[in-house]
């Protein structure tokens, strides 16, 4: 391998426990005015089931849009400009960044010093180094976690957008990561902790999808693509 290829939120960051909760009271606050509005049980957001299955590692909308339809519910896209207070996919979604960006503001970005001891590891072997995130937030993310001078490329949602390139499962934001280093996607190794990264890059083709379980699901992790998974990047250092 000659090039690394790290999601940020649970890989890097903890930013995982951030987005998290900002679901949680985006979706809940929803939820409950929908389960008001048609006369249906409120069923609050599972931060374990829900957000692993339907939201970790996605774009924002197609976060949204996947964990609605998992409770039957189909709203307008609308666009990613429309305002946080919108009752469509984009508007929800908004609306959770808004409070996401107040947590980075609030100083709630911590890193795993794992994995920052491991990201200079891979940079002293001369090693090419991006990070594929599908979050909008990550330029924020990482100069707040004081990381950025180690990654040499940076994918994201914003890029993603102006790129027009499908998020995670998706393997096509970690192929146009390997793509800018100039590193083919065989000699490329992915570290993904959501079970649609580790999707994704199995489905690109990579040399190695390393899945970091921070949750306690590597037996999930293993089933959607991961070749071996560690607790934490510290772990690699000592093979």
């Amino acid at each position: 391998m000659t090039a690394c290829l790290f999601d940020l939120d649970g890989v890097l960051t903890q930013t995982a426990l951030v987005h998290n909760a900002a679901w949680k009271q985006t979706f809940d606050a929803f939820l409950q005015a929908w389960s008001t509005q048609h006369g249906q049980p409120f069923v609050p957001f599972d931060t374990g089931a829900d957000y692993h299955r339907y939201v970790d590692g996605r774009q924002r909308a197609d976060g949204v849009r996947t964990f609605l339809a998992s409770r039957g519910i189909t709203l307008p896209e609308g666009t990613p400009d429309d305002g946080p207070d919108a009752e469509t996919v984009n508007g929800i979604g908004n609306r959770k960044n808004l409070l996401v960006l107040q947590k980075i503001q609030e100083g709630a970005v911590q890193v795993y010093p794992g994995s920052v001891d491991y990201l200079h590891a891979v940079k002293d072997a001369a090693l090419r180094r991006a990070v594929v995130s599908a979050s909008a937030n990550c330029k924020d993310v990482l100069e707040a976690a004081k990381i950025s001078e180690l990654l040499e490329v940076r994918v994201d949602g914003v890029v993603a957008r102006a790129e027009h390139l499908p998020g995670k499962p998706a393997p096509d934001t970690f192929l146009h990561g390997a793509k800018l280093l100039g590193v083919p996607p065989e000699n490329c190794a992915v570290f993904e902790d959501a079970l649609a990264g580790v999707e994704a890059g199995r489905a690109g083709g990579f040399g190695i999808v390393i899945g970091v379980d921070r949750v306690g699901q590597a037996d999930a992790l293993r089933e959607h693509g991961a070749d071996i998974v560690v607790q934490d990047l510290a772990e690699l250092l000592a093979r």
